[in-house]
């Protein structure tokens, strides 16, 4: 084992600016945020387990490069993240990830397991089996693998996952890119966040900081998106919407259920608003699910993922939520996706006794939502039968992005880091 300011020297190295004043704040930086320990492993021991980096062991694309499966000589499996040479973001990604995930521990958080520095950047990580959640849930052969107990099971553990990152690490982390594809199931399906690349660590005085735009696009909160403003609650907003899209079934920027809702979210906020909104539900769970948590998720769900980010709720209040039933919470208002615009409400309203999830429809939708530009644009066709195949329709709708930068279409998803 080798002391973790040893492990940062080595890994930032050959990652220094031309002045040498950045490369030392970069490695005073990184020296400063831990004390743990990290293996330090041959670079021959990696190429070993992965048969040479072979294209069959491949589990997938990280941030800044390809994550490949190993089998060390011990019979441990691991996952190697290595960094791809021609990425000058992964660099940074690269450092960040390191020096956050030296000091973080916990059971719904991918455990860093050492580095290789040469000759090549590589990171060592636990081998997580079920890979990650999209690969599950968005895909109609694998969807019935996740039942409703253990899709209810992943909400809670990233929940929990949250908290420990914002409130109970070593300093508050914010991760920026919660989404289903950065969520990986152990053998016993329990949920572990992973790829920290552009996540941030929070200063404790402020409310929010300034800072350069980097996600996902369907996951971003709004005032983030449009302003740059970076607090926790960005995370929050993005946890609500991988709840819905655990209950739904669908994604939310390829959400085609309905041709007069702009996504997952404004269709789901307006099936609450009629008291229908126990049918979000995905229809196959519909007999085995329990209706109360079902409720109670989805209400969730819209609280965390509401315009106004001073209405949504910290992790810890979501973690407190999940133990209660659905009508001893706040009701939600709109929700804030790109091109929705809304008043700041006064206050959050109590839920009264019709909390729309009745299967009758009690009350009229009332949003406040009006398109832009935007979301204009998105007209595309859509298939409204429940089972349409996302991968078969090619005019499903996406969200644009707003980025006066005009950001290059990214294929692994990511919205890419503005300077």
């Amino acid at each position: 084992m080798t002391k973790s300011n040893s492990f940062f020297r080595n890994i930032i190295k050959p990652f220094r600016s031309t002045s040498d004043k950045g490369g030392k704040k970069s490695q005073e930086e990184l020296g400063n945020i831990t004390s743990h320990e990290q293996k330090v492993f041959s670079f021959e021991t990696l190429a070993s387990a992965t048969r040479n980096f072979h294209p069959d062991t491949k589990l997938g694309q990280g941030g800044f490069g390809p994550v490949f499966k190993g089998n060390l000589v011990s019979g441990e499996e691991i996952a190697v993240k290595k960094l791809a040479h021609t990425s000058n973001q992964g660099k940074r990604e690269f450092v960040n990830e390191a020096k956050l995930l030296a000091r973080v521990q916990h059971r719904n958080v991918v455990s860093l397991l050492g580095y290789c520095v040469s000759p090549e950047k590589l990171l060592v990580y636990e081998y997580v089996p079920n890979e990650s959640l999209d690969k599950l849930l968005f895909k109609s052969r694998t969807r019935d693998t996740l039942d409703w107990k253990r899709r209810y099971d992943i909400i809670c553990g990233v929940a929990r996952g949250l908290l420990y990152l914002h409130e109970d690490a070593h300093d508050c982390i914010i991760h920026r890119d919660i989404k289903p594809s950065n969520i990986l199931l152990d053998e016993n399906w329990v949920p572990k966040i992973a790829d920290f690349g552009m996540a941030k660590l929070y200063p404790e005085d402020q409310t929010h900081v300034h800072t350069r735009i980097a996600g996902t696009n369907g996951y971003m909160a709004p005032e983030y998106v449009m302003h740059g403003n970076l607090s926790i609650k960005a995370d929050v907003y993005s946890f609500g919407v991988v709840i819905l899209e655990l209950v739904n079934g669908q994604k939310n920027s390829t959400f085609d259920l309905d041709r007069e809702s702009v996504n997952l979210l404004d269709w789901a906020y307006k099936m609450y608003k009629k008291g229908k909104g126990l049918e979000i539900l995905e229809p196959v769970m519909a007999s085995t699910a329990d209706p109360d948590q079902v409720a109670t998720c989805i209400k969730i769900g819209l609280l965390c993922t509401q315009f106004d980010h001073h209405l949504r709720p910290t992790m810890s209040r979501v973690v407190l939520m999940l133990s209660r039933k659905p009508g001893a919470l706040e009701e939600p208002t709109p929700p804030g996706y790109l091109g929705s615009r809304h008043r700041r409400s006064r206050g959050p309203a109590m839920s009264s006794s019709s909390d729309g999830m009745s299967r009758e429809s009690n009350s009229q939708s009332r949003s406040t939502t009006t398109s832009t530009a935007a979301t204009a644009t998105m007209t595309a066709p859509l298939n409204p039968r429940r089972h349409a195949s996302s991968a078969s329709d090619p005019h499903r709708r996406r969200l644009g992005s707003t980025s006066s930068a005009g950001p290059v279409s990214d294929p692994y998803g990511k919205r890419p880091m503005r300077e």
